[in-house]
């Protein structure tokens, strides 16, 4: 169960992992020792998954950004595999519809992404088409859920 002293530690951990275990004690007004037992909670069940940096991809040569649907003639295992093993592939969604997948990729330029799609992606034997959609600006990308709105166990049972 996630209360309201847990979904406050998410939102600042959510906003800066790097933040220590003193200033997010002195933001929800526990003892550090607190915090850190909560926090070690919330990784042992998995509702924190890890930690990581937010690298600018234009600062390191992937500014193109596209999403693209793949048509499998099945969707298995492997495929999921095949397609997860693509370094380029950010994401990597099994949808309902006509398509079977949809892949968030990065890419240096136009270029790069014909070679990704010619020969990482079409090459995987069960793609049978794919459609791409290049990314001309990004508004909005964050990590971010919206904590404020999650429904808590509690909550739930009222209902």
């Amino acid at each position: 169960m996630i209360d309201e002293i847990d979904r406050e530690i998410l939102n600042i951990l959510q906003r800066d992992g790097r933040t220590s275990n003193a200033e997010v004690a002195r933001q929800v007004n526990l003892a550090a020792s607190a915090v850190l037992e909560r926090i070690r909670k919330l990784e042992e069940r998995g509702v924190v998954r890890g930690y990581s940096a937010s690298v600018d991809p234009r600062s390191v040569g992937f500014g193109l950004t596209a999403f693209v649907s793949v048509r499998t003639s099945e969707c298995s295992y492997e495929t999921d595999e095949l397609l997860a093993n693509i370094p380029e592939v950010l994401e990597l969604h099994d949808v309902a519809g006509e398509d079977s997948y949809l892949l968030k990729v990065r890419a240096s330029d136009p270029e790069d992404l014909s070679i990704l799609l010619k020969e990482k992606i079409k090459s995987i034997p069960t793609v049978v088409s794919t459609r791409t959609t290049v990314v001309l600006q990004t508004v909005k990308e964050t990590m971010e859920l919206p904590l404020d709105r999650c429904i808590n166990d509690e909550s739930r049972k009222k209902s």
